[in-house]
């Protein structure tokens, strides 16, 4: 019998555009895939490397289960320079992948019918870890034109004495926004932990993205090595977390997956040592990618109010086309041949928007434009 958890865990969506679209290529149609958040580049040279070292070294063994203390120590010297905070590498717990780090801070910090504090739209799969766990998800809506920031006062009103944590993510998946940093001094006042998905950083290109260390010691810091050093594969991930709590982390972490892969380990201290390079110019592809992509929309009379600054997404508004954003995605693949990420899968707030990714080629991204393009004129006017 299947349980009650497995029942009620909602699917993610963007997977099943993709299962859909491969679907679609399997029967030779050609898709333009802008629903994805995973980088199109391969690893760099000197992570590739690092990696083949490593099995030639017999590194291939388990590691402790706080994360190889060289990479630690690099992680500590990267917080130091990049956002001028200090941390001990005893800190610090080396995941595979930043979802296990998820799963972890969570579980350390909330019981059964504890609540945590996140936004709408946010991040699909933060709402589905906590039902995994019986945490309560207390959603709070954040707009358009905001910038799809906080509004301090709303989250004031959901704290209750069961209120565990606050959830932030910048820049955002889905939007793109970063998280301004007023807005992150007033979460650090209200003295409650703060989960702090910084799994984004690095992909900035106007402003800056500060780390919640800068503000405070109450918080759980996510990152990984994913996004920034197309490691998606790679599985590495970790968190930050005050010292009280590492074991308890450590604990959990030892009995659901012992430690992270160790060649693995060894590449994330290869792209923090050698991958600055590699980075600019992953970097600056993306950027050249979202002005494309934000211009060609803005032409198609897409309303984007504030252009987004990080990761690699353009969060659209196109209520005025269509207010079932899944029909409406699905409708795109199907007859456009572009697959694009319904807005729902981001939360009842996200309702009415679609969400694209520029981890694609310049080639294709344009491509997908002009195949959307061509599909707007055939919907009827109003």
């Amino acid at each position: 019998m299947v349980s009650e958890r497995a029942k009620h865990i909602s699917p993610f969506i963007v997977m099943e555009v993709l299962e859909k679209a491969a679907e679609m290529e399997r029967r030779g149609i050609d898709v333009v895939h802008l629903e994805v958040g995973e980088p199109d580049f391969d690893v760099p040279d000197c992570i590739s490397e690092a990696v083949k070292q490593a099995y030639s070294e017999g590194r291939t063994h388990y590691t402790h289960s706080l994360g190889d203390p060289e990479l630690r120590a690099e992680l500590v010297k990267r917080y130091e320079k990049g956002y001028g905070v200090t941390v001990s590498p005893d800190q610090i717990l080396v995941t595979s992948g930043s979802s296990p780090a998820i799963l972890l801070v969570l579980g350390a910090l909330c019981d059964p019918g504890d609540e945590v504090i996140l936004s709408d739209p946010g991040y699909a799969c933060y709402p589905n870890f906590m039902r995994f766990l019986g945490i309560k998800a207390v959603k709070v809506p954040v707009y358009e034109e905001d910038g799809f920031q906080y509004r301090p006062e709303e989250i004031c009103k959901r704290i209750t004495d069961k209120t565990r944590a606050i959830i932030i993510n910048s820049p955002m998946n889905p939007t793109g926004n970063l998280l301004s940093p007023e807005v992150m001094q007033q979460l650090a006042k209200y003295e409650i932990p703060v989960i702090s998905d910084e799994i984004y950083h690095g992909l900035v290109y106007e402003g800056r993205a500060h780390s919640m260390l800068e503000f405070t010691k109450n918080t759980f810091v996510l990152n990984g090595f994913s996004k920034l050093f197309a490691m998606t594969g790679l599985r590495l991930g970790y968190v930050i977390a005050p010292k009280e709590y590492i074991r308890p982390l450590q604990k959990f972490q030892q009995n659901l997956f012992i430690c992270a892969s160790s060649s693995a380990q060894r590449a994330g201290i290869a792209a923090l040592r050698f991958a600055g390079a590699d980075v600019q110019q992953m970097r600056d592809t993306y950027n050249k990618r979202r002005k494309y992509l934000v211009t060609r929309l803005q032409q198609m009379g897409f309303d984007i109010k504030v252009v987004p600054t990080g990761a690699f997404y353009v969060f659209v508004n196109v209520k005025h086309l269509s207010t079932d954003s899944y029909r409406f995605a699905f409708d795109i693949l199907e007859k456009a041949h572009v697959g694009v990420t319904p807005g729902i899968d981001f939360g009842e707030n996200g309702e009415g928007f679609l969400r694209f990714s520029y981890a694609n080629s310049i080639e294709n991204i344009e491509e997908g434009m002009n195949r959307l393009s061509k599909y707007l004129r055939t919907l009827p006017s109003e």
